[in-house]
């Protein structure tokens, strides 16, 4: 009987094992070194703003560029958050700034700022922003990578010194910033 009961176990383990094949790794992805990265804002809950940005790497640093609509008009924070996750209603899922070197809170021009401090966007009077300038902190790779990363736009002005968030309010968009297709 207990030789039956191990063939019939044997034979029950070899067939699971067929049908459970062992999974293949995961792909890498095709190419060199990330270039160009992009991130689609979403509003929060009941907001409007939306937008998209693209992050390209050039000798002087990371350009930013894109548009963000749905705004009031003035001046809106402009961070990169430590997390990816914009699951939170109110997009506190994205953590606080990133900030992998532990520096204070500061504007995109100062020499010591979070890595995520990409100061204020402007919304004209249509509630549109035009971002267009070149980030010598942002990087690609490494421990200070913004892939994966995410972004956020405030509904206030980043004030450049109140520790640690620049007091810019809540969070009115929210994307994760990925690898982008190069051109």
């Amino acid at each position: 009987m207990k030789t039956i009961a191990l063939v019939l176990a044997t034979g029950l383990a070899a067939w699971a094992a067929e049908q459970n094949p062992p999974a293949k790794p995961a792909a890498k992805p095709a190419g060199g070194p990330v270039t160009h990265a992009v991130a689609v804002l979403h509003p929060a809950k009941d907001g409007k703003v939306e937008g998209t940005l693209h992050f390209r790497k050039e000798a002087a640093g990371v350009k930013v560029t894109g548009k963000v609509t749905g705004l009031a008009p003035g001046n809106h924070g402009f961070h990169i958050h430590e997390f990816g996750d914009c699951s939170a209603a109110d997009f506190t899922s994205a953590g606080g700034h990133f900030n992998p070197a532990g520096n204070p809170h500061g504007g995109p021009k100062d020499a010591k700022r979070h890595e995520g401090d990409m100061g204020n966007v402007e919304a004209g009077a249509d509630g549109s922003a035009t971002i267009d300038y070149t980030d010598n902190e942002l990087r690609f790779e490494g421990s200070q990578s913004i892939l994966g990363r995410g972004v956020i736009v405030h509904a206030n002005p980043d004030d450049f010194k109140t520790q640690p968030t620049g007091n810019a309010g809540g969070r009115v968009a929210c994307g994760v910033v990925g690898v982008a297709k190069s051109e």
